[in-house]
Order: structure tokens, then C-alpha cells, then sequence
């Protein structure tokens, strides 16, 4: 009996709360495209559209509930200030909304946070926001927020575990169905704190109960997923921050209720591929897109089988990304696609060695990318540390055979995570 008791208070966004959350929303939140992608339907011989949420003023769906929940605010309690903490695209919503409705507001954002995000919160907020950087993670920078705020009495907007921050991401859900002409079989979309898929996923279910809902987790922050499999919200010890729009190790506990009930899968995608698909965007479509506005297209080879002639809808979440991570970015989809690969390679130390592993051992398209070594005097051989990027992934084998006949191979880095961080 408590048991259904407690069920029954869960919270969950009503239709009705969402259309009003919408029309408080209209004057500053862009209606955005549902445009159907060429290069993915084509790849997955799907109808596969894109709801462009990267085109807001604050290049992301954030805005929706940030100013949803701000806006809703009584007088009194907008005339002392909000506070929040974010990872960036929360922090930016929040600030369009203080300068919008002139609140004053704190905003607490991690010391990791891409100097681009930081800059375009302070931007977007102007002389109404206060920015700090504390932390290393959202959960650093939670807890000191919370800290502040009661100290000084501030309303907290909280990124994704509110109510009206819910109810307005759910406002992408009704444009969706509005926006496309055809029932809708599939929807992709990235999961972080869970916010987006709470809202989204609630009003699909009530409106297109046909429609599948498809979460996406980074590999290296799979939050929800974990939360899933043990049936209640868990924090994780440690996570990859790489992905910093959805890296959270503690779900919301009201999005954690709502999407174990409507989501149809959960997945987890590693950063390498998330990191793929954003130079696939940029150079096939030139569609600019930060990690985590990446990760819904990044699952679709996951359920290529299922969606082959389906109409699916991509989320794309966000474009707030730092150019001065380009170099990380391909980086990490180099090595992901198996096409760079980092290798304590042993010299002897004579004359031609080197001559000899250009000429002997690398094949005929291999490159060395990267080359750190220094002379030991006294010793029979001397370490390097050598990148080289392959033509083929089918090159690799032959490569290291190679090395080990001509007695070049020490040590293979690319699966010695923290050796590689160290030494490259």
C-alpha cells in the first residue's frame, strides 16, 4: 500500500503545464528547424531528421528551461536573485533569462568548463549575472552553489531536476510532432542529468505512444544507465568529463523516476565516436556541434537493423563548442577509428636507426605524427615515445610485426590509459 502510495506522487509533466510553459516561453525561444539530414538518411536508408536545438540564441535547448523556470518565479522571490550551477548551456539560459527579466543571478560553473562557454554566459548575461569557477565537475560546482545560496537566500535553478526546467524541454516534444508530417518511429536524445528526456519522453508518451525514445550516455559518464540496472539513482565514483554538456555522476532523482517509466532503451556511446560524428557534421554537412549535440547521431549505428526505413528524429542538443578542443576532438576520433596509435619504441643507439624504422619498418602510407626522444649515453638502446597515424586500421598488425622483427617494439600505449596521459 505505501508502496503504491509513493508511486502515485510521482511527479509527472502534464500536457496541459507544457502548453503553458510553451506560450510563457514564445517571445524568447526560437521555434527551431526538424530538418531532415541527407548524409544520415542516405547512410542509414532512414528518413532522418534533425531537431536543431543548436540554432537557439544560446546554441542550446537549455534556454527552454531555464527561463521557463525563472519566469515563473513571484515577484519577490525574482527581486532576490537566483543562483544556479552548470556545466555551460544551462549556465547561459539562466543568463539570457536574468538579463531578459533583469534578476540578478550567481552562476557557478566548473574550472573545467571551456573558457568559450564561460565567455558567452557572461556575454549573454551581462551586468545581471555574477559568474564563479568552482570545481572540477557540475557536482563541485552543485555543491557550492548550494552552499551560497543558503547564505543568501537565493531561489535555485537547479539544470535538470525542477519541474518547470522539465516542463520546458518538454516544449521540444510538442514542436516535434507539430513540425513533422509523418507519425514518428524513433526519437534519439542525448542524457545527461536527464532533464530533456524526462520532459521530451513524458509528452511523447502521451501524445505518440507508438514512438520509440532512445537515451544516449557518454561511455565515460553513464549515469543513468547504472541508475537503470540497479533501480534507483546512484552516484558515480568517477567519470570522463570529456563530454562536459552530459557529464553528471548523479541523475535527478524526478528524471531518473520518469524516464525508468518512458524511456524504450538506453545506450552508452564511446567519446571517440561521439568525437567522429562531430568532424562528420562539420565536414559532410558543415553543421557546428559541442559533444554532447553529437551523441544522438553517434548511436544510430547501434540500431542501424531496427531504423532502416523508419522516420527518426535526432536531438541535436548544442553547439557550444571551444574551437581550441579541435585538435583533442580529432585526436580522439583517431583513435577511436584505430588510425592513430602511440608506442614506446626501443632505438638502438647508432647511427641509421632511425633511417632504418622509416625505411624498414612503417609502411608505405604510414605517418609519424608524433616523435619524442632523447640520447642515453652508456646504454645499448634508448626509448621514444612515436605516434603514427595509419592509412588503414588493417595496417596496424603488419606494423607492429614488423617493429618486433627488427626489434623495435617496447610498448603499445593506446590501451594503457594512464601511461598515455602521462607520456603523450
Amino acid at each position: 500500500m505505501d508502496m503504491l502510495l509513493a508511486k502515485e506522487k510521482t511527479y509527472k509533466p502534464k500536457l496541459e503545464s507544457v502548453k503553458e510553459a510553451a506560450e510563457r516561453i514564445s517571445k524568447v525561444v526560437l521555434r527551431t528547424p526538424l530538418a531532415k539530414s541527407f548524409t544520415y538518411s542516405k547512410k542509414f536508408q532512414a528518413n532522418i531528421m534533425l531537431k536543431r536545438e543548436d540554432l537557439q540564441q544560446v546554441r542550446s535547448y537549455k534556454i527552454r528551461g531555464a527561463y521557463n523556470k525563472i519566469a515563473s518565479l513571484p515577484e519577490d522571490q525574482l527581486k532576490k536573485g537566483v543562483i544556479c550551477a552548470s556545466a555551460g548551456n544551462h549556465a547561459q539560459g539562466v543568463a539570457f533569462a536574468c538579463n531578459k527579466l533583469h534578476a540578478k543571478g550567481v552562476i557557478y560553473m566548473p574550472i573545467t568548463t571551456p573558457r568559450q562557454k564561460v565567455e558567452q554566459t557572461q556575454m549573454f548575461g551581462g551586468e545581471w549575472v555574477e559568474v564563479i569557477l568552482k570545481g572540477d565537475t557540475f557536482d563541485d560546482s552543485f555543491k557550492s552553489a548550494m552552499k551560497h545560496k543558503e547564505k543568501l537566500g537565493l531561489v535555485f535553478i537547479h539544470p535538470f531536476d525542477d519541474e518547470k526546467v522539465i516542463e520546458g524541454q518538454a516544449t521540444i516534444a510538442l514542436e516535434i510532432l507539430e513540425q513533422s508530417e509523418e507519425p514518428i518511429d524513433y526519437i534519439f536524445a542525448p542524457l545527461g542529468g536527464g532533464g530533456l528526456l524526462a520532459g521530451v519522453s513524458s509528452i511523447i508518451k502521451q501524445l505518440s505512444p507508438n514512438t520509440k525514445v532512445i537515451g544516449v550516455e557518454p561511455e565515460g559518464a553513464p549515469s543513468m544507465t547504472s541508475s537503470l540496472k540497479a533501480g534507483k539513482v546512484v552516484e558515480l565514483a568517477h567519470i570522463e568529463r570529456f563530454v562536459d554538456g552530459a557529464a553528471v555522476q548523479k541523475v535527478g532523482s524526478r528524471n531518473f523516476e520518469i524516464c525508468r517509466e518512458n524511456l524504450d532503451d538506453m545506450v552508452t556511446v564511446p567519446e571517440g565516436k561521439i568525437c567522429q560524428t562531430i568532424l562528420d557534421l562539420y565536414n559532410q554537412d558543415a553543421i557546428v556541434v559541442e559533444p554532447a549535440g553529437a551523441m544522438a547521431l553517434s548511436a544510430l549505428d547501434t540500431f542501424a537493423e531496427e531504423i532502416k526505413g523508419k522516420n527518426v528524429v535526432c536531438m541535436v542538443s548544442g553547439s557550444n563548442n571551444d574551437i581550441t578542443r579541435t585538435a583533442e576532438i580529432k585526436e580522439r576520433a583517431l583513435l577511436y577509428a584505430g588510425i592513430k596509435h602511440y608506442f614506446i619504441i626501443t632505438f638502438p643507439q647508432r647511427a641509421g636507426a632511425l633511417k632504418e624504422f622509416v625505411e624498414k619498418v612503417l609502411g608505405p602510407h604510414d605517418d609519424i605524427t608524433h616523435f619524442e626522444y632523447s640520447k642515453k649515453h652508456h646504454r645499448e638502446n634508448g626509448p621514444a615515445v612515436v605516434g603514427i597515424e595509419l592509412n588503414d586500421p588493417a595496417d596496424f598488425g603488419p606494423l607492429v610485426k614488423r617493429m618486433k622483427k627488427k626489434n623495435f617494439y617496447g610498448e603499445y600505449l593506446n590501451d594503457k590509459p594512464n601511461l598515455f596521459q602521462f607520456l603523450v
